[in-house]
C-alpha cells in the first residue's frame, strides 16, 4: 500500500506540478533571447545618447546670458503693459463711480432745490399774510387817526 501511495504521489506531482518544466522553459527562453539580441539594446542606447548630445550642442544657445537678458527685457515689457491695462481699468472704474456719484448728487441737488422752493413759497405766504395783516392794521389805525384829527 505504501508503494501505491508513493506511485500515486509521483504521478500526481508529474501531472499537476509543472514548476520544473516551466523553470526549464524560462531558462531556455532567456538564454535564446540574450544570444539572439546580443548587445543590441546597449548599442541603441549609446547611439541615442550620442544623438542627444549632438542635438544639445547644436540647439542650445551659446550666449545663455544674452538670451536670459532678452527674456527678462520682454518680461519687464509685458509687466509694464499689464500694469498700464490695470491702471486703465481702475481709472475707468473710478470714472464710472464718479459718474454715479455725480448723478446721485444731481438728484440730491434737485430735491434740495424743490424743498427750498417749497419753503420759499411758505415764507412768501406767511409774509403776504403778515403784510396783509399789517396793512389792515395800518389802515384801521389810519381810520382811527382820521376820526380823531380836527380836519
Amino acid at each position: 500500500m505504501d508503494k501505491i501511495a508513493k506511485d500515486v504521489g509521483d504521478i500526481q506531482s508529474r501531472l499537476l506540478d509543472h514548476r520544473p518544466v516551466i523553470n526549464a522553459e524560462i531558462r531556455y527562453f532567456v538564454r535564446e533571447f540574450e544570444e539572439k539580441r546580443g548587445h543590441r539594446e546597449s548599442r541603441l542606447l549609446e547611439n541615442l545618447n550620442k544623438i542627444v548630445t549632438e542635438t544639445n550642442e547644436q540647439m542650445l544657445p551659446t550666449d545663455l546670458e544674452g538670451m536670459l537678458s532678452n527674456v527678462f527685457t520682454r518680461l519687464d515689457a509685458a509687466n509694464h503693459m499689464a500694469e498700464r491695462v490695470q491702471q486703465r481699468e481702475l481709472e475707468a472704474q473710478q470714472s464710472t463711480q464718479l459718474q454715479g456719484s455725480m448723478e446721485r448728487l444731481k438728484e440730491e441737488w434737485a430735491e434740495f432745490l424743490k424743498e427750498q422752493q417749497r419753503l420759499k413759497e411758505e415764507v412768501d405766504e406767511e409774509h403776504a399774510k403778515a403784510v396783509g395783516q399789517l396793512s389792515t392794521s395800518y389802515n384801521e389805525k389810519k381810520k382811527d387817526l382820521t376820526k380823531f384829527s380836527p380836519h
